[in-house]
């Protein structure tokens, strides 16, 4: 089905299914990039060669991806398996010692005990007692455990958010990305009190759509919003054949809903029921950048009354989204809604500094940014400090910092309490960590020891 792109007023799409070798490698040395085959750009005229290295290595990466998902899902549900395995066991010594015995216990994939990846770098489950409601920094703290909880299966969540946050669970769902033709997007909602969170899932470790999502670097520009990162758009739901309209065509017929227009007819629901409730977004990694692309759109489609109902955005560790207009744009729609919007980062993560900030990427972040370093304290600043995360000047700082935290991780749980310590996974990842520096700065772990450790400071400062 041809896409429909006359909802923009300009766009650059990348298709890397059509990409032939010879022609992904041409567009290196040719600028005349428009006569291939797998770019539609509403642009004429020769490229730079920094834009066709961005073009060359985004439709790679999406190739190699496509071909490796299937080993990539089956690695990760064979290592996911092993760590509920041990789990499930309490120990691999009592692993052991049940293989004799005939007694081990199989963990189940849509058990509420079962974890992801990334919730076995973090297995924290309780919300930290000592920050209560009407605390300056308890959504902060509520949507950080809320973006981690939503990488796990709906059991999981059903169980913690009704048992452990005695809260109302309202639904797990996966939705459907109309590029990628499959439901590649999931989120999910809970009640507490007069406040609804809704949340969006990251990216998971093994998941090679998501990754996809990540490094497409289509955009497609706006009238009067801006560029904005095309992964995002497909993943929130933007359609092929119809763009961004306003409603959906009640004939219209997905294997599953589309994220934006389904969380937007949930919540005109639930809050069509209270007068008094409002709610807020937020999300982890490619979660964070769906949360604030989410009020965008609706801005977009002039949807007064969920705006001035949305309370706050919330996002942790979240990639650029769109260009400057874009964040122009944005600025004026929360501050005349009233809508706060809290960026954490937290010391070198990678993924806040991506895409990079310069002329050839075009994407640039907006609002304040809620930063915090490797002692978890915090501060407002109008960007990240290495903002481009590939400064030579900073390399060596952040192999220090990385040798700092892997020891850190040995003694926390003695300065902080047994809520902190961290397990054997999460080291095995600070390790590489000083090789890479900023991978594991991206891990949950880090964002939830901010907003407890940390906001209280930070939110103080700014009252």
């Amino acid at each position: 089905m041809a896409s429909d792109k006359s909802f923009s007023s300009s766009h650059m799409l990348l298709s890397p299914e059509k990409a032939g070798v010879l022609d992904l490698f041409r567009i290196l040395i040719h600028s005349d990039v428009h006569k291939r085959e797998f770019v539609d750009s509403s642009e004429e005229g020769d490229e730079s060669f920094e834009r066709r290295q961005i073009m060359f290595v985004s439709t790679l990466a999406q190739k190699l991806l496509l071909l490796v998902a299937k080993p990539m899902a089956w690695s990760g549900s064979a290592i996911e398996f092993w760590l509920n395995l041990v789990s499930s066991n309490r120990s691999f010594g009592r692993l052991l010692v049940n293989c004799f015995r005939g007694r081990v216990v199989m963990p189940h994939k849509e058990s509420g005990s079962f974890l992801s990846f990334i919730g076995n770098l973090d297995k924290r489950v309780e919300l930290d007692n000592r920050i209560r409601p009407g605390d300056a920094e308890y959504h902060a703290a509520l949507s950080m455990m809320a973006s981690k909880a939503s990488y796990e299966n709906e059991a999981y969540l059903r169980t913690t958010v009704t048992h452990h946050w005695q809260m109302e669970f309202l639904g797990f769902y996966n939705f459907w990305n109309d590029y990628q033709g499959k439901a590649s997007t999931q989120a999910f909602m809970l009640r507490d009190r007069d406040t609804i969170v809704v949340a969006f899932r990251g990216t998971e470790f093994f998941d090679a759509d998501a990754w996809c999502s990540d490094i497409d670097l289509s955009w497609y520009e706006l009238p009067g919003v801006g560029k904005i990162h095309g992964g995002f758009m497909k993943a929130l739901g933007l359609q092929k054949s119809l763009g961004w309209p306003k409603e959906l065509d009640p004939h219209l017929k997905t294997p599953a809903p589309l994220a934006y227009y389904a969380i937007r007819e949930k919540l005109r629901a639930l809050l069509g029921e209270n007068d008094k409730a409002k709610y807020v977004v937020t999300g982890h990694s490619l979660g964070g950048a769906l949360a604030i692309l989410f009020p965008a759109i609706l801005a977009m489609h002039g949807e007064k009354w969920l705006m001035e109902r949305l309370e706050g955005v919330y996002t942790f560790g979240q990639p650029r989204v769109g260009d400057e207009k874009f964040g122009e744009f944005m600025g004026k729609v929360l501050k005349e809604h009233q809508i706060e919007y809290f960026r954490f980062v937290y010391g070198n993560d990678i993924v806040p500094r991506l895409p990079c900030d310069d002329s050839a990427f075009m994407f640039k972040h907006f609002g304040k940014c809620c930063y915090f370093d490797s002692k978890y304290q915090g501060q407002i600043v109008r960007e990240e400090p290495n903002e481009n995360y590939f400064s030579p000047r900073q390399a060596i700082p952040m192999m220090m910092n990385a040798w700092y935290e892997l020891l850190r991780s040995f003694m926390i749980a003695h300065e902080k309490g047994p809520d902190y310590r961290e397990g054997s996974l999460l080291r095995i990842l600070r390790v590489i960590g000083l090789l890479i520096p900023g991978i594991p700065a991206h891990a949950p772990q880090d964002y939830v020891n901010s907003t407890r450790l940390g906001a209280s400071q930070l939110f103080l400062h700014q009252q």
